[in-house]
């Protein structure tokens, strides 16, 4: 009859298969008068001995050795939330059971291509090499967009047996990536490969006790990647800083010359709304306020800065007091273009730390 480690366990904790000094010594002077059928603790030595060990063979999962080379990253979509990775596993192991080729899970995964598979052996083992190709799913961390720094992480698992029949071994000698090749336009600053845990709170339909949980073995391939984004920089928020100068130019007509000094803040502000439609466009949705949503709200703000004072200005020229207008718009002028340069910097420089 068959019998789970659960069950073996039940067993050994009956009464009736307890031991004492007393029972070995006379299963060991049984032995020595040759009768068997006479001695019981013979018997239930032996029977003990069985279990033990049976229960020792069940309870040790079979290790397989996996490892990775990854030839690129591309096609990072930061507003589908993706990218694609295509790299190589390998996996040596002992257990004619595993078929990595029709057992192989990556989770964190959105679309999985058909590998191409080497099946060979080594050192009298099954040795599996696979190329892969898969579309990953990822949060992507835009708070500091586009001075941002990413962490992927492609997690591998087998879908049939769990971490109480499989362990992965990460090759960390053998685990690299593609220097040249890995990730176009990013620069990977820390690669690293491990083995952990995947828990699944659920028995998937085995509701018997102790069966509530599943934990699975994973191998984890981990990168950190970032960029020299100052190109980017410029192209996406060029068009918001020429907007904001259009808008300043409004100081320079006299505070009587109301068309212009009207006309063209209200002509920059639609343009930075559009270049913020823009980068948003290329965003995930986010509910946490980033750089890009800084910046442009800064330059809202000294825009309608721009107008605040172009109409103080002309309500004192209207008064009689063109000193005093033309003076607020000498100062007004000063303070906006200074908090505008401040502000900029101060939080440019916290992304870029």
């Amino acid at each position: 009859m068959h019998m789970d480690r659960f069950e073996r366990t039940k067993l050994i904790d009956r009464p009736d298969f307890s031991f004492s000094g007393t029972d070995i010594k006379q299963a060991l002077f049984c032995r020595k008068q040759l009768s068997f059928d006479n001695c019981l603790p013979m018997k239930k030595f032996l029977l003990l001995s069985f279990i033990l060990l049976g229960t020792f063979a069940y309870a040790q999962p079979d290790t397989v050795k996996v490892g990775t080379y990854v030839i690129s990253v591309h096609d990072i979509n930061f507003h589908e939330k993706e990218y694609t990775a295509r790299f190589w596993l390998w996996f040596v192991y002992g257990n004619p059971d595993f078929d990595f080729s029709n057992q192989l899970d990556i989770p964190n995964a959105k679309e999985i291509d058909e590998p191409e598979i080497i099946n060979d052996s080594i050192e009298g083992k099954a040795w599996a090499i696979m190329k892969m190709k898969a579309t990953m799913k990822e949060s992507w961390n835009v708070k500091d967009f586009p001075f941002d720094q990413q962490h992927l992480r492609v997690q591998i698992e087998n879908t049939l047996f769990d971490n109480k029949s499989l362990i992965f071994v990460p090759d960390l000698k053998g685990s690299k990536y593609d220097v040249k090749e890995a990730v176009d336009g990013w620069e990977i600053t820390n690669f690293k490969v491990s083995a952990g845990t995947n828990d699944y709170e659920t028995g998937f339909g085995d509701n018997r006790p102790g069966r509530n949980i599943q934990n699975f073995s994973t191998f984890l391939i981990e990168m950190d990647i970032e960029r020299d984004a100052w190109g980017l920089f410029m192209k996406i928020f060029l068009g918001m800083y020429i907007a904001f100068m259009i808008a300043t130019i409004s100081f320079t007509p006299h505070p009587s010359e109301m068309d212009p000094r009207f006309g063209l803040p209200v002509g920059g502000l639609f343009a930075a709304v559009g270049n913020k439609y823009i980068i948003d466009s290329l965003l995930p949705e986010s509910s946490e306020f980033t750089l890009v949503d800084t910046l442009h709200a800064i330059t809202f703000i000294a825009i309608f800065g721009t107008l605040l004072v172009s109409a103080i200005a002309l309500r004192q020229f209207d008064n009689g007091k063109k000193e005093l207008a033309e003076r607020t718009n000498r100062r007004g002028a000063r303070i906006i273009f200074g908090l505008y340069i401040l502000f900029n910097l101060v939080f440019i420089g916290l992304a870029l730390t």
